[in-house]
């Protein structure tokens, strides 16, 4: 299972991608995938591996403050990034690898540590320069490894289209030529695939954590101008959704504050909508703030360029948040268009497709069984 960064679902409609077309036409593709809320980068690559929701498995933004510890978690920090203590749920790897199925991970969120004591058999530490060519011929290689060696789940990750469309927005003609070049990737891949001996038993899934909608300087809300810096004592997130810890007797008031801004919602803990499935964990903090579709969020200000391009972390429901799914190999139909689903359905399919036993988990198998043959 490859995730490609940030490709929406629709990018295949803005420009063309024949291999992505391909595999549609030969294996499955569906309407679109839900990500978790908020629909931000590690959250979501720890809901796809662990089919629960961010409120349930701890990784509830990718910058957040964990009240029990008080300690803070930062996906750019590798300290906090490495401690097992904030990882909670059981990555499908670990329940893999438990049942004796080796499993490879190249750069999948949770994997460059142990979880429940455990790894994947093969596993690499992050490094987002390595050329995503050669991260094809590692994935081919370790597919070609004698068969007791070999991985029977392989989980790898790109950090495009993300990166440019963060900077130029999702609709740019700079975004839809890296979607044109990572389509490319996927057909060079498919080929390398197609010249191994056990190919027709080979699945291939190609999907992603979240969409990206575009934001501008002109539509920007800054939290400090509406509620005073003394009645908070902790806001983490980041555009466009902010976790708040309120000072002593201040939480009420920061409520009604930032429910009398325009252009932003604001929950309390345990009263987020049901929908999101978020704001019970106690990582949420008592105040959930949440940028309306294309405004920007900030605590403090920030200059323009912050503001441009494009973003993602927005209500899962706006499909401009939503990603890709493609499929194709022998567990799957052909020709066949999957219905919208939740990326906590992942778990699940991957643990039929592969013969494990599960672990409880939010996603449900018969949310995708239509996609699979039997």
């Amino acid at each position: 299972m490859l995730s490609l960064d940030g490709f929406r679902w629709d990018y295949p409609n803005m420009t063309e991608t024949p291999n992505l077309d391909s595999i549609a036409r030969v294996g499955v593709r569906a309407e679109s995938v839900r990500s978790g809320f908020p629909s931000n980068t590690f959250p979501n690559h720890y809901t796809m591996a662990t089919g629960l929701y961010p409120d349930h498995h701890g990784i509830v933004n990718n910058h957040f403050y964990d009240p029990e510890s008080g300690m803070t978690y930062s996906m750019r920090d590798s300290a906090s990034r490495m401690n097992p203590y904030f990882y909670g749920g059981e990555p499908i790897w670990v329940t893999a690898e438990k049942q004796n199925v080796r499993t490879a991970s190249y750069f999948w969120v949770g994997s460059e540590l142990p979880i429940q004591g455990i790894q994947p058999s093969i596993w690499k530490y992050y490094e987002h320069k390595f050329p995503f060519e050669q991260r094809i011929d590692s994935v081919v290689a370790w597919l070609q490894l004698p068969k007791v060696e070999r991985p029977h789940l392989i989980m790898w990750y790109m950090h495009e289209p993300d990166a440019i469309a963060h900077k130029h927005g999702p609709e740019s003609e700079v975004t839809l030529g890296k979607v044109r070049y990572l389509d490319s990737l996927v057909g060079v891949f498919c080929k390398k695939i197609r010249s191994l001996d056990h190919a027709n038993r080979i699945n291939l899934i190609f999907t992603s954590d979240h969409g990206m909608g575009a934001i501008s300087p002109e539509r920007v809300v800054t939290l400090s101008d509406h509620i005073p810096e003394h009645w908070v004592e902790k806001a983490v997130g980041g555009n466009p959704v902010y976790n708040i810890k309120a000072n002593d007797g201040y939480i009420d008031s920061i409520y009604t504050e930032l429910k009398a801004v325009d252009h932003i919602q604001v929950w309390k803990q345990g009263e987020v909508p049901s929908e999101l499935n978020y704001g019970t964990n106690p990582r949420t903090l008592d105040l959930i703030v949440a940028a309306d579709s294309s405004w920007s969020v900030n605590w403090a200000p920030t200059p323009d360029h912050y503001n441009s391009g494009g973003t993602h972390g927005y209500d899962v429901r706006q499909l401009d948040m939503q990603a890709i799914f493609y499929a194709v190999g022998p567990a799957f139909r052909k020709g066949y268009v999957q219905p919208k689903f939740d990326n906590v359905d992942l778990y699940p399919l991957i643990a039929h497709i592969i013969g494990v036993e599960p672990a409880k988990v939010d996603g449900k198998l018969e949310n995708v069984k239509g996609m699979l043959v039997k």
